[in-house]
């Protein structure tokens, strides 16, 4: 068996900050640094080429062994930009939308493949990070787990929060949700 856990970045500068010096705000260290003292260790730590995503993984205290280009979960004419937050059932609107098979479903199978690659980097009995970005990791949760009970998972992931997969053979088995502020 092994695990990865996904977690999207923490919060950003706003407002006229925002674009200058680090992109994290200062609660985002923060939120990070809390966060972080309570996971790994990581054999692998992998985050997106968006420089919230490899700070986030830097404030956690994980030094990054690669990023990669992550497509956006927001896909015009399916899933506007935090759309995710006014639906009643995320996880459950995901599964409707990937199980269609267009944008967002390619999404999805981008983002597993790279989950896939990442756990299957680790020795067995290991973990692997990523960090990446909320709108992203919801659907390709749901492609990892396709006939898991997505209305269980609860609410979409705000900054910080994660997502626990174990990973058994070749195939993702299970979840567990990981929350900043429960």
């Amino acid at each position: 068996m092994r695990w990865l856990e996904v977690y999207r970045h923490s919060l950003t500068k706003k407002g006229a900050a925002r674009g200058r010096g680090s992109h994290l705000s200062a609660a985002g260290v923060d939120l990070a640094l809390r966060v972080g003292a309570r996971l790994g260790p990581f054999a692998v730590v992998l985050t997106s080429t968006a420089p919230r995503t490899l700070e986030t993984a830097l404030a956690m205290g994980f030094a990054v062994d690669d990023t990669v280009e992550m497509p956006s979960g927001y896909v015009p004419g399916e899933v506007g930009h935090h759309d995710q937050w006014r639906w009643p059932a995320p996880y459950t609107q995901y599964a409707k939308l990937v199980a269609a098979g267009r944008g967002l479903a390619a999404v999805a199978r981008t983002h597993a493949g790279i989950w896939r690659r990442t756990v299957l980097a680790v020795p067995d009995g290991a973990s692997a990070l990523i960090i990446s970005h909320g709108g992203a990791i919801e659907p390709a949760l749901v492609a990892c787990l396709p006939d898991a009970d997505h209305g269980s998972w609860g609410r979409p992931l705000a900054h910080c929060d994660g997502a626990r997969l174990a990973f058994d053979g070749d195939r993702f088995v299970d979840v567990a949700m990981r929350r900043a502020y429960p």
